[in-house]
């Protein structure tokens, strides 16, 4: 996320979904967790500095939801998870990942969710100072990634649930809403009272003791994953 938790294991401390009788993998994404430069987040700063869009955020999203197919290919290999269907979750900027997966990827997905997702990297983008210095090529990449543009072929694919803290930015708390509004009846919206936009306490590398917010949400996606998953009462 682009706030804690920041780690695949501080992730899974506050979103555990314990209570969902199935297979549950946090993945790490780039430069996060044990995958941070340095063991500290300085590079993603940089990164962020030097041009928050082109060298950081499009980046992160193409080199995420590439490595996806890779990794479920390698967790199969792994553990008896068998051939089926999936269920995809992502926050934050691990949100966009979810949403390219589920608009563009051919893994099939019986169910998915976000939580204060980044829906509209161009309302991302608006979060950092300073207004930004789009050309041809970066506008390509911010409209590639608006998934309310990309509503049809995710409702094609699987239903969505979008969590939205009532607390998180104004921004994409509107774009939550519109995502919802565009998937249509294959969306559910949560939204979740008191909830902005992290997840746990800074720094959130570490996994800490879950927040009142995140057990809010961790339920829902629990109740969420077992209406929609198939054989979500037999592991594997």
């Amino acid at each position: 996320m682009l706030d804690a938790p920041r780690s695949d294991a501080a992730f899974a401390a506050a979103l555990p979904m314990a209570g969902l009788p199935a297979w549950r993998v946090h993945l790490g994404m780039p430069m996060c967790g044990a995958r941070m430069v340095g063991g500290s987040t300085d590079a993603v700063v940089a990164l962020m500095r030097e041009d928050p869009l082109m060298s950081f955020l499009h980046p992160f999203v193409e080199q995420a939801s590439g490595e996806f197919p890779a990794a479920l290919a390698s967790l199969r290999a792994r553990f008896p998870v068998g051939e089926g269907p999936i269920g995809v979750l992502g926050g934050s900027l691990g949100g966009a990942v979810a949403l390219r997966v589920l608009a563009e990827g051919e893994v099939p997905v019986f169910a998915g969710a976000v939580v204060n997702a980044a829906i509209r990297m161009r309302s991302v983008v608006e979060l950092f100072p300073g207004d930004y210095p789009y050309d041809a090529e970066s506008r390509q990449a911010v409209d590639g990634l608006d998934f309310v543009a990309k509503a049809d072929a995710i409702a094609g694919r699987a239903p969505l649930l979008v969590v939205s803290g009532e607390l998180d930015h104004p921004a994409l708390r509107a774009d939550a809403l519109d995502l919802a509004a565009a998937v249509g009846e294959r969306a559910e919206l949560l939204s979740i009272p008191g909830l902005a936009h992290p997840l746990a306490e800074e720094p959130g590398i570490e996994p800490a003791p879950q927040l009142p917010t995140a057990r809010a949400v961790d339920t829902g996606l629990t109740d969420w994953f077992r209406r929609h998953l198939p054989d979500a009462s037999h592991p594997g």
